[in-house]
């Protein structure tokens, strides 16, 4: 049974099974799906308020807990000299989409679809690393170094829907901040006094946190992301990314251990929720940020990968340059967090369902991937 379960968490199936059956609800019955979403279900808070506002706040904050881990002495972003090509190419899979985002947008778009330009910058952690597998391996250098650059580029992510998507309705409001502050520094004063149990973290230090954001008019969703650093932790990581070491009883790996599974299973409320968009959406917006993603991240990533090797910053032991180029295609399935992204863009909702589906068409990265291995005679190392 257990394997069962960790099979389906290994082929995000939850998260698939959600986008299917929004899709198929939406083109089905519209009106009853957009009832579901948005009409009030626990008291005045709606499906989709109670899935994109706080159920992804522990989403996020799962990503944050790899952050934190990888930036640790003998995490994998430690030390520095270790990741710099995998940063430099994270920089290239950020920039490049923005780039080929508004040159396209120049020459086919319009001035309202200007705002689109952080949607291609995401890259799905699980679906990349599902991709990877089964093109090189479970156990081939590129795994790491795609992992790694999943999440630097999350966190560049999650810097931009902080700083650059506010809602226009609702200015914001800094003033609320200090609450996040002060949630920050009660995390701090429960780590220095030594407690070990990370729903205090939670509750003192994550719902100031939580409310502060959205006081402020940010994204909420985002309130653990300030709050787990502070989570007690060893002092060294002995573990990469996504692998469990079962000798880490810390109070940020019981954290990681007890979330991620209802973290993935909750993904279906993800994709029900954000997934929903009738084919006939499909518009300018999608190819937009469907070329932005698969284009502007396999040039980019390519190019400051190669620009890195050229400064003395090696790529790892084993990965050629086929392997870098094969990895930027696969760093181009945008699909969860480009689907976060695309929801807090645009008001508009034509062209959000328009840029959501150029999120979705995404995962076509994944079969191109495939084929080019084969191509390419990429050998899988298992």
């Amino acid at each position: 049974m257990k394997k069962r379960i960790n099979l389906l968490r290994e082929f995000s199936i939850p998260l698939i099974a959600g986008v299917i059956v929004a899709l198929l609800w939406a083109n089905v019955a519209p009106e009853s799906y957009i009832h579901f979403d948005h009409a009030p279900l626990i008291g005045t808070l709606s499906f989709h308020f109670i899935t994109n506002e706080l159920f992804m706040v522990f989403f996020f904050g799962i990503a944050a807990v790899e952050i934190t881990q990888s930036c640790l002495p003998g995490g994998d972003l430690n030390p520095p000299r270790k990741a710099v090509n995998p940063l430099l190419a994270t920089f290239g899979g950020v920039l490049g989409p923005v780039l080929v985002y508004f040159a396209l947008n120049r020459f086919i778009g319009s001035e309202s679809l200007s705002n689109g330009w952080g949607i291609p910058t995401a890259t799905d952690i699980a679906l990349a690393w599902l991709a990877a597998r089964m093109v090189f391996g479970a156990n081939h250098p590129v795994i790491a170094f795609l992992l790694l650059l999943a999440i630097a580029d999350d966190a560049i992510g999650l810097a931009i829907i902080a700083v650059f998507y506010p809602d226009p309705a609702y200015p914001v409001e800094p003033f609320w901040l200090l609450l996040t502050g002060a949630g920050m520094a009660t995390a701090y004063l429960l780590r220095n006094y030594g407690f070990r149990n990370y729903w205090p973290y939670l509750i003192l230090g994550g719902i100031p946190g939580w409310l502060g954001l959205h006081e402020a008019h940010l994204h909420p969703a985002l309130a653990l992301v300030f709050i787990v650093p502070f989570l007690p932790h060893p002092t060294r990581e002995t573990k990469h990314l996504f692998e469990e070491d079962p000798a880490d009883y810390s109070t940020l790996a019981r954290f990681e251990h007890e979330w991620k599974i209802i973290v993935d299973f909750g993904l279906f409320m993800f994709g029900l929720a954000n997934a929903g968009v009738e084919f006939t959406a499909i518009g300018t917006a999608t190819w937009l940020v469907f070329i932005s993603l698969l284009a502007g991240k396999t040039v980019g990533i390519f190019s400051l990968g190669y620009l890195g090797e050229k400064l003395g910053f090696p790529l790892p032991d084993g990965m050629r340059h086929r392997e870098l180029l094969l990895a930027g295609i696969i760093a181009g399935i945008g699909f969860t967090v480009a689907l976060f992204v695309a929801g807090e863009a645009f008001s508009d909702s034509a062209i959000q369902g328009a840029a959501k589906m150029g999120a979705m068409f995404s995962i076509l990265a994944f079969p191109l991937a495939v084929l080019l291995s084969r191509l390419l005679k990429i050998k899988k190392l298992s």
